[in-house]
């Protein structure tokens, strides 16, 4: 039995919200990602012995979330050439994806992709540092840290609205700045 454990009767509790934020905002309706955020969990329960431990039990189910979907995707999409999630820097519904994609698995490391990474997170960061201020809070508590929209609006004294135009104007300068200084 390994040493790493994780307890499936807490992940509705803990992991629901933040798993069906993470997929509304990449399929864009209510009943599929409540599908596929049970279709996690599914999966989740399935292959518990996989579980190394050598990430967060989040993040492990975000990995699952991941490929389901990409195969939500596949599955809808006629061209299978096109069936990836989809990377998209200026479309309203998915604006910002493309740097969760732009980072490599962390379950499927090489030499590359750590260099890869290194100089993303260095080339994110020096972008950070030319946002406003109050973007730049924004963007790394909603983008890069994952607080949920609620903790974001009571800890900076913002509307929900006023969040959302904030990340949008954000995601906007971000990926401009790392289309010239990193792509």
């Amino acid at each position: 039995m390994p040493d790493h454990q994780i307890n499936p009767n807490n992940w509705i509790d803990l992991y629901s919200d933040y798993l069906y934020n993470y997929t509304i905002t990449r399929v864009s309706d209510k009943e599929i990602a409540q599908d596929l955020v049970q279709d996690t969990f599914l999966a989740g329960l399935k292959s518990m012995k996989n579980f190394k431990g050598e990430a967060s039990e989040r993040t492990w189910l975000i990995s699952i979330l991941k490929r389901k979907i990409i195969d939500h995707y596949r599955k809808i999409n006629s061209n299978k050439g096109k069936a990836e999630v989809r990377i998209n820097y200026k479309d309203d519904e998915t604006e910002g994806d493309w740097l969760e994609e732009r980072v490599a698995d962390p379950f499927d490391k090489t030499a590359e992709d750590s260099m890869q990474n290194n100089e993303l997170g260095n080339a994110i960061q020096n972008c950070l540092s030319k946002l406003p201020t109050k973007q730049a809070e924004v963007f790394k508590m909603k983008t890069i840290q994952g607080f949920e929209t609620e903790a974001i609006c009571n800890e900076l004294n913002i509307t929900a609205s006023n969040l959302w135009v904030i990340i949008h104007r954000a995601r906007t300068a971000m990926a401009d700045c790392l289309k010239e200084n990193w792509f």
